[in-house]
């Protein structure tokens, strides 16, 4: 990572100049564009849903139940979006055992 002597602002790799988008400072690089960039694949993110006894331990708190109304069910966060937005709070009913998500 490379930085401009004269604004301090991150420099980018185009067309074999490191070049500051900020003031337009432009130097001749020392590295290969392609040694500077790493492109990643993502695979298909998984939701956790807990079946079984797994529940078991987990905090509870009163909210109604939409399959059969009890008020009482476990609950627990997981961040399924980028890491800037909020996570995601999920309910497990204690009594059928039924599993739904609160959306914001």
């Amino acid at each position: 990572m490379e930085f401009c002597p004269k604004c301090k602002s991150i420099m980018y790799p185009k067309d074999g100049v490191m070049q500051c988008k900020k003031c337009g400072y432009k130097k001749q690089s020392t590295t290969d564009e392609k040694d500077l960039i790493t492109k990643t694949a993502r695979d298909e993110r998984e939701v956790t849903v807990l079946e079984g006894d797994t529940d078991v331990g987990l905090p509870t708190t009163s909210v109604r139940c939409p399959e059969c109304g009890n008020n009482t069910a476990y609950w627990w966060l997981r961040q399924l979006r980028s890491a800037d937005e909020s996570e995601t709070r999920f309910f497990k009913c204690t009594k059928c055992h039924y599993t739904w998500r609160e959306y914001d």
